[in-house]
């Protein structure tokens, strides 16, 4: 399936537009990392530890239908400090609820248009949150170093 603009596909685009704003988090100064599972059952497409030690969740959205067909987005904010939403240049922005930020991507680029209102975690939330974080962090690296590693760990998990 290609989406409205320059024939590429939802992912493709999904994909530039997390490129593009994981470069911006790196300008920024904030640690970004992709995927991060949620003691909720949610993933976050990007949580980025900001300098300050709070946490900024950005939701990446590939064009208008995704945006409408999937509105898990709010089960995010209890797990950030600030909830953003990242999408193309192509994007209509008046969808994007005005209550959170917003940072537009163009090529390999992007730019924070909106601050996102901040709502600060609790402290064992943010202590949880950040132990999750670190771990994950950790343990990727650990794998782009050691790809056997992984087979190692699916072998110590595996049920007897």
């Amino acid at each position: 399936m290609t989406g409205p603009v320059s024939g590429i596909t939802f992912a493709e685009r999904a994909q530039a537009v997390r490129r593009a704003a994981t470069r911006l988090c790196l300008l920024l100064g904030w640690a970004p990392l992709h995927e991060v599972p949620l003691p909720n059952g949610r993933r976050a497409d990007i949580l980025a530890l900001r300098p300050d030690g709070g946490f900024a969740c950005i939701e990446v959205k590939s064009g208008s239908r995704d945006f409408l067909s999937d509105q898990k987005w709010q089960d995010y904010r209890a797990f950030c400090d600030a909830l953003y939403f990242a999408v193309d240049s192509d994007f209509p922005l008046d969808l994007l609820p005005a209550d959170t930020g917003l940072v537009v991507a163009a090529d390999l680029t992007a730019e924070v248009i909106r601050d996102a209102p901040a709502h600060p975690l609790a402290a064992s939330r943010r202590r949880s949150l950040l132990q999750r974080f670190a771990t994950l962090a950790a343990s990727r690296l650990v794998l782009c170093e050691d790809p056997g590693a992984a087979v190692a760990l699916r072998t110590a998990l595996r049920p007897e």
